[in-house]
């Protein structure tokens, strides 16, 4: 969720021009302060932060209406960070989603946007003073979540309270970190998302800084992704097997980022215009819920596979061979296999599987592409 609201802040923060086009700017603004506003409130003191909330075990092995959870006679249990074992990982990520974020609302309410700049620089100490990945204190996020480390997450988080400070102790932070974790922040990575922020930390500080060690750390990435990366038979960048087109969708806008900076701007906007033409049907059908030729109709989604109330919603609604009832419009799936292949089935939560972050660098990617056509 963190990493979601800072990659939807980022565009929001460089295309904000793109959401005023689309009529959407106080609909976006209004769903990032969703995220950071329970942000706030997890954030109880400045060593002590909640980040999650259930048992992974038992929240799969409900099908329903979110609403209903309460009925079942459940208890979802809280887990927290603390300075017992730190969670830098979670921490660094959140702070970095709380200082883009302020970024965002800096114009539109200052107030809140200070509130928010205030989180994040506390968070970033956290973070950086109680070293782990937050898993070591939340074990059973371990089930589903296996962070790779942290050193990416702590330099993001620096680099994002750079860009939204200007403050040079930061800048101090960022050098810190890559003195220490400089095999990982100057290498390339394979990929940009949840668990890898090291491509966003290139471009973003390439950006910030305009230093040309960054852009050139930038172009490496991306001129593997353009040129080298596995491609699919009609084009989608293939780098996991899970949730494709959430990968291609997040290259796709740190490449587009990088075109912003002039690096290999034709051939980078180029490629990010394949990527989100690919998800919106360009190549025979499309991959979001509800809009284009042949959108999927059973996406791995609990509340809109539910029948109105006072029908029950229980694992039924999960086999049932129908479409779902209620049309999750403008979700993305995650998408084909390495052939192309899909098929829409509810219970294929590999490529059927719909997330915040899966959204995230498309929506992003799409207010890029919207921008680029305004200038």
């Amino acid at each position: 969720m963190a990493a979601t609201m800072t990659i939807l802040s980022w565009g929001l923060v460089d295309y904000e021009d793109a959401y005023q086009k689309a009529g959407e700017l106080e609909n976006m603004r209004n769903a990032i302060k969703w995220g950071t506003d329970y942000f706030l409130k997890c954030h109880t003191s400045d060593n002590e932060f909640y980040g999650q909330v259930g048992e992974g075990n038992e929240d799969h092995a409900v099908w329903g209406r979110p609403e209903d959870w309460p009925k079942t006679g459940k208890v979802r249990p809280a887990y927290k960070v603390t300075t017992a074992k730190g969670g830098s990982d979670l921490l660094g990520e959140t702070s970095a989603a709380l200082a883009a974020a302020s970024i965002a609302f800096a114009k539109s309410d200052p107030t809140y946007s200070a509130t928010l700049l205030t989180h994040a620089k506390s968070l970033y100490t956290f973070a950086d003073k109680h070293r782990s990945v937050y898993t070591a204190e939340i074990t059973d996020a371990a089930n589903f979540y296996r962070p790779s480390g942290f050193g990416d997450e702590l330099a993001w988080a620096a680099t994002w309270l750079l860009r939204a400070t200007n403050d040079s102790h930061y800048k101090a932070e960022v050098d810190k970190h890559f003195n220490e974790f400089g095999k990982q922040l100057m290498g390339k990575p394979t990929q940009f998302g949840w668990d890898d922020k090291t491509a966003g930390v290139q471009v973003l500080l390439a950006e910030v800084t305009g230093d040309q060690k960054y852009k050139t750390l930038a172009k490496t990435f991306c001129d593997w992704i353009v040129n080298t990366a596995p491609k699919t038979p009609k084009g989608m960048v293939y780098l996991d097997q899970w949730g494709t087109l959430r990968h291609a969708s997040n290259v796709a806008f740190v490449c587009l980022q990088a075109a912003k900076l002039g690096v290999n701007p034709d051939a980078y906007r180029k490629f990010g215009e394949k990527q989100i033409g690919y998800v919106l049907g360009d190549t025979g059908r499309s991959f979001v819920v509800g809009v284009g030729v042949n959108p999927p109709s059973h996406p791995h989604h609990r509340a809109s596979s539910c029948p109105d109330e006072p029908k029950v919603c229980d694992y039924s609604a999960m086999s049932n061979p129908g479409p779902n009832p209620h049309v999750l419009t403008g979700a993305m799936v995650g998408g084909p296999d390495q052939h192309d292949a899909y098929v829409d089935k509810r219970d294929d939560y590999v490529h059927n599987e719909v997330a915040m972050d899966y959204n995230a660098g498309f929506q992003s990617s799409l207010a890029a592409l919207l921008h680029l056509q305004t200038i």
